[in-house]
């Protein structure tokens, strides 16, 4: 069981890296047929599940929430989890992929654009030669039908893939791995932006803005018309909501 500290009515978990990427390869992977979903939360995400019943139900339900935004690993550290570790979603993947090459276990992506995963598969198979993809596709811009939704739980359970990566965004993603967890035979992991880190057409932000929780601030300066009506909202709620915690507040 893994430790989790409940920051307004998100449960995150407390952990690291290297811990997370040996509980999903171990034991999610090697020792189980059932499937999984993991969650890579940040403030737009801890938002989402604060004014949403519905969606804190599918982020409190997954199996394992990890802290990706500086913010919510600080407030971690707050709440007196001293030993609490930033995760990326980003590094996570990365993390992922290297142990999998070694051990040629099948694994997928699902969302983006099929530009962007083109080249997420191209520059994972320069890092890792081994690395073993049996699956990607990127969905369109418009509500499935269940005919559709069908074929793809069917490709993807027939691709053998063990781990699958899903890109779709905030609060996207979360929902349909939550809707496939009983039909889909893998281990979700819903890594957001890291799709567009990994074929270069975002840029990360510098170290040192990453280790003074600034990072939002770097990719609100890089895309503003996308992202500061999501900041602009979220962010300074984020904190006062948390203050009050922090004051005593519980949130059901």
């Amino acid at each position: 069981m893994v430790m989790y500290s409940r920051l307004l009515k998100m449960n995150v978990n407390v952990t690291s890296l290297t811990y997370v990427v040996s509980l999903i390869i171990n034991k999610f992977v090697i020792n189980s047929h059932s499937s999984k979903y993991i969650c890579v939360s940040n403030v737009h995400m801890c938002m989402e599940t604060f004014d949403s019943d519905e969606y804190q139900k599918i982020i409190n339900s997954a199996d394992i929430v990890v802290p990706d935004g500086r913010p919510l690993f600080l407030a971690q550290k707050l709440l007196g989890h001293n030993k609490a570790k930033q995760i990326r979603g980003i590094d996570l993947t990365l993390a992922l992929c290297q142990k999998v090459s070694k051990r040629g276990i099948p694994i997928g992506f699902y969302g983006s654009t099929n530009n962007v995963l083109q080249k997420v598969i191209s520059n994972l198979n320069s890092d890792f030669k081994n690395l073993n993809v049996t699956y990607s596709f990127s969905p369109p811009f418009r509500k499935l039908s269940n005919l559709e939704d069908r074929k793809i739980v069917e490709e993807i359970n027939a691709s053998d893939a063990k781990i699958l990566f899903v890109g779709l965004g905030c609060p996207k993603q979360e929902k349909w791995m939550a809707a496939h967890k009983d039909a889909l035979q893998c281990t979700m992991i819903g890594v957001g932006a890291a799709f567009d880190f990994i074929a270069e057409n975002k840029k990360m932000a510098p170290v040192w803005m990453q280790s003074i929780g600034l990072e939002w601030l770097f990719r609100l300066l890089s895309e503003p018309k996308r992202l500061w009506s999501r900041y602009l909202k979220h962010n300074p709620r984020f904190i006062w909501y948390f203050l009050l915690q922090l004051l005593g507040k519980k949130y059901d």
